[in-house]
């Protein structure tokens, strides 16, 4: 426990619609850190998976916890709870973005001695949500930041056109290799997420973009490798490469606790 305990008495629910390792045990541990206490339910532990209304959830829950912690399906789920409820929302991740994976990734960055500003991060595969939380964030933080995905994997172009209109340098290059040539840092992720339905064709289309030892050369020599796990070796990445001298992923997953404490503290006002 953090010695000045900055959340004694302070509670924070963590709500699941979909499952998680590392954001339930870093929201988790990062309360108990602050000296706070947090209390986990997934959808079939709450009336919100039997009809319940988001709104009568917020309502009820901002009479019982501090904070809501929500990691849903739908984005606009998390919209309307957070409309509804009295005490901060934070998302934990929808199907549109992901920003506490993004707030460790980045931070990662910075720990390996790296000048966001001066970076350039190439994404590579799936342009899922994790892919829209490095466009939405690009813009604040100055990074280059290229996308290589095949035809119709593509992150949203009204999202990539509100980000450079922001001031944002996003380039979609198709080709891997071309699209990591001299990048500093290497983004990857899962090629199914949870609730994909036509995983074969998606393995076939995505096969193409693994991030490999042929890649990875590609990139600069001190090149960074980045993956918000869970990862599956052989399909999106080689175990040579997460395994690799290349690879923070680690790091980057021990620092969703970090960043998490941030955002903790932060919507607590502490």
């Amino acid at each position: 426990v953090d010695a000045d305990a900055p959340l004694s008495g302070h509670v924070l629910a963590l709500l699941f619609e979909k499952s998680s390792t590392r954001t339930r045990f870093s929201f988790d541990m990062a309360m108990r850190q602050l000296g706070g206490a947090s209390i986990t339910a997934s959808s079939g532990d709450m009336q919100l998976g039997r009809g319940e209304t988001v709104d009568d959830t917020a309502r009820v829950l901002s009479r019982f916890v501090d904070g809501i912690m929500l990691r849903a399906n739908a984005h606009s789920d998390l919209i309307e709870l957070a409309r509804s409820a009295d005490v901060p929302v934070i998302n934990g991740l929808t199907d549109y973005n992901h920003p506490c994976q993004i707030m460790a990734d980045l931070m990662t960055l910075e720990e390996q001695d790296r000048t966001l500003s001066e970076l350039t991060l190439t994404w590579v595969g799936d342009g899922n949500n994790v892919a829209m939380s490095f466009i939405n964030a690009a813009a604040k933080f100055g990074y280059r930041l290229r996308i290589s995905t095949p035809q119709g994997y593509e992150p949203a172009g009204q999202d990539i056109e509100r980000a450079r209109s922001q001031g944002a340098h996003i380039e979609l290059i198709p080709e891997p290799k071309q699209a990591c040539t001299d990048t500093d840092v290497i983004i990857a992720d899962t090629w199914v997420s949870m609730g994909d339905t036509d995983i074969d064709i998606r393995m076939k289309d995505l096969s193409p973009y693994q991030v490999n030892g042929a890649l990875m050369e590609c990139a600069r020599k001190d090149a960074i490798f980045l993956h918000c796990l869970p990862a599956h070796r052989g399909e999106e990445v080689s175990a040579s490469v997460i395994d690799g001298p290349h690879s923070v992923v680690f790091d980057e997953a021990e620092n969703r606790l970090h960043a998490q404490k941030a955002v903790i503290t932060y919507c607590f006002n502490v």
